[in-house]
């Protein structure tokens, strides 16, 4: 690693074959890992042991490049039915070991292959724990990770790349990761021997609007009854009354809910004006906030693991619980009709919200995950006993 100073650039050190560059200057060598490609993104770091698949194609993390704390990743290798969406959101990755050979068996094929199926570049064999904690202490940077063969880089290239990448605040991710048109979900989650079910007999109707929609989210809604119709983030709420739902959801997603809000908060403040069942998880959390006039402000560092605690305010119970997220809802910014649910036990910030007056509420953290591993799971009950029938 090297600061950006007046002194010459390193060199390439013997047998790296990966660069990573951050936006200050800092370089990281290490083995190439994926696709022989360049991405440039923020860097970020995530504390889960398992679920690299499904942190890889989570569509919040797209225009993220993420560290991996734990050193073994691809021991269960990859497989089809571990993803969120049809392809990885994930700029790129970051490992301090190389990747592990897999040995499970649901395992299809190993992940180096399936990271070069999908374009995905990573880099090995640096040392996480000094860039997890440059990242703790200094906040997200942006970077630029290359994954070159032959060892030939042009790393000032790479570092103003990274210095030249606007970040994530003020950049509305949703559009890029949303649905191009109207579709309807009906799979149910996933159960061992028998793999994903069918929902075949709904009695209820949700429409989601995907700001960025994880599967499993999908899945956890069809399993307790749902018709889910998912519609685009720019839908409007025209279109999504059209649908005659008995509930709307407002789904997770990437990038700068206030970037996104410049579309989405009127069609949500429409929404509140039905007086349909609402409920938000993570950017629909923020989005729903600042429909009610709410703010959003970027985090230091922001939440990404398995591991975090969350307290519910009205039982006491403690969740813990799957988050992703870089921006968060300010408290005093909550208008008095809104109440606050859930709080993070790491830091005190803002974690769920209802409002008094009607059927609706909202969550930053990730209900459909399993870390508890079904402590949250209630939060979709709830949603569906609001919705009736």
């Amino acid at each position: 690693m090297t600061e950006r100073t007046s002194r010459p650039l390193p060199t390439t050190p013997p047998g790296a074959t990966a660069a990573l560059a951050l936006s200050d200057g800092a370089v990281f060598w290490g083995r190439g890992v994926g696709a022989t490609e360049s991405a440039v993104g923020e860097v970020c770091f995530n504390t889960s042991i398992t679920g690299y698949q499904e942190i890889l194609t989570d569509p919040s993390y797209a225009g993220q490049i993420i560290t991996f704390t734990f050193p073994h990743i691809g021991n269960i290798g990859a497989n089809i039915e571990d993803i969120e969406a049809t392809a990885p959101a994930a700029r790129g990755l970051i490992l301090r070991a190389d990747i592990t050979r897999d040995s499970n068996w649901r395992a299809t094929s190993a992940l180096n292959d399936w990271l070069i199926d999908y374009g995905l570049v990573g880099i090995a064999g640096i040392d996480t724990r000094a860039l997890t904690r440059r990242v703790r202490d200094r906040g997200a940077p942006n970077g630029a990770i290359q994954h070159a063969p032959n060892g030939k880089f042009d790393i000032a290239a790479l570092i103003d790349q990274a210095a030249g990448w606007p970040g994530l605040q003020g950049m509305d991710l949703a559009r890029e990761v949303t649905c191009a048109d109207t579709y309807h979900w009906r799979e149910t989650e996933w159960r061992l021997g028998s793999g994903f079910g069918h929902q075949d007999s709904p009695s209820r109707h949700v429409v989601a609007m995907d700001f960025g929609a994880k599967r499993n989210i999908l899945r956890a809604l069809a399993g307790l009854g749902c018709k889910v119709t998912v519609v685009p983030a720019t839908c409007s709420a025209e279109d999504i009354l059209r649908h005659e739902p008995d509930g709307v959801f407002l789904s997770n997603g990437p990038g700068d809910p206030a970037a996104t809000g410049e579309y989405a908060v009127p069609t949500i403040r429409a929404l509140l004006e039905s007086g349909k069942p609402i409920f938000g998880i993570c950017l629909g959390h923020q989005l729903l906030a600042l429909a009610l006039g709410a703010r959003t402000e970027k985090m230091h560092l922001g939440h990404r693991g398995a591991n975090h605690p969350v307290k519910d305010l009205e039982t006491g119970k403690v969740e813990i619980t799957s988050q992703n997220h870089g921006f968060v809802v300010i408290e005093d910014s909550l208008p008095a009709t809104a109440t606050k649910t859930h709080v993070s036990l790491f830091d005190g910030t803002l974690e769920g919200l209802r409002l008094n007056d009607r059927p609706v509420f909202s969550v930053q953290y990730h209900p459909e995950a399993s870390p508890g591993p079904q402590d949250s799971h209630y939060l979709f009950e709830r949603f569906v006993g609001m919705m009736g029938g």
